[in-house]
């Protein structure tokens, strides 16, 4: 059994889920509205629009998709009350994750030590989606300050 984050925006998945990958490694795996069978579910405006996004990276996975309003009125919104959580136990690995996923977001708390990690930070990325990045220390890490 897996848990996966479900993403969801406005017109910029494929965007967004293209800096994923780029950030993360792994493959997007995509479909516009489009590429649906049958008749679309949506207003054509919204045809190149993804319908589905999924980025697989080693054994985690995210998913998203571009939310027209009419399926989802409050998408316009801010996102909140989560945040995608990235756990690593390589400290340079979430160093360069942060930053890259910083890079025109807005950085909640700077990337640094806290009590519990040797490395820890948030931000809101440039697509509004907020992330944690955490580095797990070994059994034997101590706080430099403990």
């Amino acid at each position: 059994m897996k848990i996966v984050t479900s993403l969801s925006f406005q017109g910029e998945c494929r965007e967004a889920f293209d800096f994923y990958a780029k950030v993360l490694g792994g493959k997007v795996t995509a479909f516009a509205f489009r590429d649906v069978p049958g008749e679309s579910p949506v207003d054509p405006k919204y045809q190149d629009w993804l319908m589905h996004a999924w980025l697989e990276f080693g054994d985690q996975a995210l998913m998203g998709a571009d939310m027209p309003p009419e399926v989802a009125p409050n998408i316009d919104k801010p996102k909140n009350g989560f945040d995608v959580m990235l756990h690593t136990e390589d400290l340079d690995e979430a160093r360069r994750a942060f930053d890259a996923l910083a890079e025109g977001g807005k950085v909640g708390m700077a990337f640094g030590e806290a009590f519990w990690s040797p490395g820890y930070g948030n931000l809101t990325d440039k697509f509004g989606v907020p992330w944690m990045v955490n580095t797990n220390g070994g059994p034997d890490w101590k706080p430099s300050q403990a």
